[in-house]
């Protein structure tokens, strides 16, 4: 069918897709969620499956549309209504085609994996059982990965020990566990439920790095000196036992006591001295790890990775999967340290098998297109700065320097987004090119393995080199190197679409929390302009549009170099950045859209 499709040249690329069914006397129609399909498919009355009018269906293509003939479908699959609670998440699944349930032989395959690590392994591994090491996450994080932790040494460096869980040691190559992995290559996150890359007997359970319970790992060693430099490494095969989980704000909240902070008041005080008294004998490892991830935020910053401040979304849903908050979610400096921490493991990995010459995926992401480059700086030359250099010897250091030059500005938040833009899609790759955005010579991903693909495949990889003495056959050796060729481009691939998913159930639940705000009032920044109106962003990371008809009672020139309007009559100009206050007049969580209206004055 989809062949077919495609040889006629109709607007239809699948076979499959999923709407609203509007039911009519002797028959009815879909609306399709996909809005870039402008055409409705016609419903016969034995092809309706009994649908009600406002359910969400799943309609298959039996015809394309005509001259004068609409498309005709046939509904295979009734959802629930409109407003049914799950109904619009179910919507994404269905129309992404996601593999939501495991088969049941993936099922049986976990199950039968024992929920205790293998103790005859044990002594083949390095134990790290007695060492503090702590998970850091957010509180609901369920597949904990990564275990930190870092001790001062006798010559004034810090060793830095990252622990990932070995995933490998369990999905074993050619398994049912690894096709399916495979086949769904990344966990997609869906605000009311997450598909999961594997089974929740091994994410949640086995493999997940739970306090006080022994568990298998890979372990990055990195010695790290005062400049942020990694001197010496290592990576064994491990065994460790988490002495305490911790969250983001547990870590803040420590950090804001020990360096003598002003209390941010993420816990009530009843909470907070409970806390600080549990966690009172390692308040000397969070301090180490604070002094080490500014050490080695310093060093990137020298080398010019952009810190792009994009925030992010927390939606939070009611017991019926309603939208009921959107906020900006509460980044703190112990997010940071995490991150400064997988990201020099990762980069620590990715030089040493890059040098090994060994089957590897990385994380790509290549210097921007000079015509992209060209584009931006023309909008940034209205704000007085520039992107320098030329297309030969483009560094991320420019695009560093403008950042940090707009820093605390109004401007600030629309130049980060802008250069998000500009920069290229990383992606995976078996070749290292490098990552732009972070000015790495040497990148991948190795720290998730329970959530991305690449990650378990490198796992795979370095487990192999460790038993094998770093001394593999050549036979070997071109099986992984074509597996890692295949696997990078079906992970990029599952990537991009686990991020439309994702952009898509934000998308959806902003819509539907906004629309009880109709008639509300905001301030918001002026964060695009389009030849059609402007769109704005509110504090709290909805973004809604205005159309021209909206902004006043005159006709606006649009300036598409500049990204300005200006009125015919008024010559008011609006410009990206710009504060401006509007009202909410349109939301609808089956269009996905928000539009505003301009508030006089």
């Amino acid at each position: 069918m989809k062949e077919e499709l495609k040889k006629n040249n109709q607007e239809f690329e699948k076979d499959k897709y999923v709407g609203v069914f509007q039911k009519s006397k002797n028959f009815g129609f879909v609306v399709l969620d996909d809005r870039k399909i402008k055409t409705d498919i016609y419903i016969s009355k034995k092809n309706s499956k009994k649908a009600k009018n406002n359910q969400k269906v799943v309609v298959q293509i039996l015809k394309q549309p005509e001259k004068n003939r609409k498309a005709e479908g046939k509904i295979i699959e009734i959802l629930g209504n409109i407003n049914q609670a799950g109904v619009d998440m179910l919507s994404l699944v269905k129309d992404y085609d996601l593999p939501y349930e495991f088969p049941e032989a993936v099922i049986n395959e976990a199950k039968a994996i024992k929920q205790e690590v293998a103790k005859k392994d044990i002594p083949n591994r390095l134990d790290l059982r007695n060492k503090i090491i702590f998970t850091i996450d957010g509180e609901d994080a369920k597949d904990l990965d990564d275990a930190v932790s870092v001790e001062k040494l006798k010559n004034g460096n810090y060793l830095l020990n990252v622990s990932i869980a070995d995933v490998s040691y369990y999905v074993k190559e050619k398994s049912k566990l690894d096709k399916e992995a495979i086949i769904r290559g990344t966990s997609i996150y869906m605000l009311d439920r997450v598909i999961p890359m594997l089974p929740k007997e091994l994410s949640n359970g086995i493999c997940s790095l739970n306090q006080k319970e022994d568990r298998f790992a890979i372990t990055v060693l990195m010695e790290i000196n005062s400049k942020g430099e990694v001197v010496s490494s290592d990576i064994k095969k491990s065994v460790i036992k988490v002495t305490r989980r911790m969250s983001y704000k547990e870590v803040q909240t420590i950090l804001d006591e020990v360096e003598g902070a002003e209390d941010k008041e993420i816990f009530n005080q009843k909470d907070k001295k409970k806390l600080l008294k549990e966690c009172e004998p390692y308040f000397e490892h969070f301090k180490r790890m604070s002094e080490l991830a500014n050490i080695l935020n310093q060093r990137r910053a020298k080398a010019g990775s952009l810190n792009l401040d994009i925030p992010e979304s927390k939606i939070t849903l009611n017991e019926q999967g309603v939208a009921i908050k959107v906020e900006k979610y509460d980044m703190y400096f112990a997010n940071e340290i995490i991150e400064q921490f997988m990201l020099t493991a990762n980069e620590t990995v990715a030089e040493k098998f890059y040098w090994l010459e060994a089957p590897f995926i990385y994380r790509v992401h290549e210097v921007p297109d000079e015509e992209k480059i060209d584009e931006l700086n023309k909008f940034l030359w209205n704000l007085g700065y520039k992107i320098k250099g030329n297309k030969d010897n483009i560094h991320p250091k420019a695009f560093a320097e403008v950042l940090e030059k707009v820093k605390g500005k109004p401007e600030e938040r629309v130049v980060s987004n802008l250069i998000l833009r500009t920069l290229k899609v990383a992606r995976y790759e078996a070749e290292n090119k490098g990552h732009f955005g972070i000015a790495s010579k040497y990148y991948c991903h190795f720290t998730s393995p329970i959530r991305r693909y690449p990650d378990l495949f490198i796992h795979r990889i370095i487990s192999k080199y460790l038993e094998e003495n770093y001394q593999l056959k050549e036979s070997e050796i071109e099986k992984y190197s074509s597996q890692a060729v295949k696997y990078a481009e079906r992970s990029s691939e599952r990537e991009k679409i686990a991020q439309k998913v994702e952009r898509d159930a934000d998308a959806i639940k902003k819509a539907e929390y906004m629309q009880s705000k109709i008639g509300k009032e905001y301030e918001g920044i002026i964060s695009s302009i389009t030849s059609f109106g402007m769109f704005v962003e509110l504090p709290n990371t909805v973004e809604g549009l205005i159309h021209f008809e909206d902004l006043g009672n005159e006709y606006f020139i649009y300036d598409e170099e500049k990204k300005t309007l200006q009125g015919e009559k008024s010559k008011k100009i609006y410009k990206i950045g710009d504060s401006i206050k509007v009202r909410v007049i349109f939301a609808d969580k089956l269009t996905r859209k928000v539009d505003f209206e301009k508030i006089s004055g």
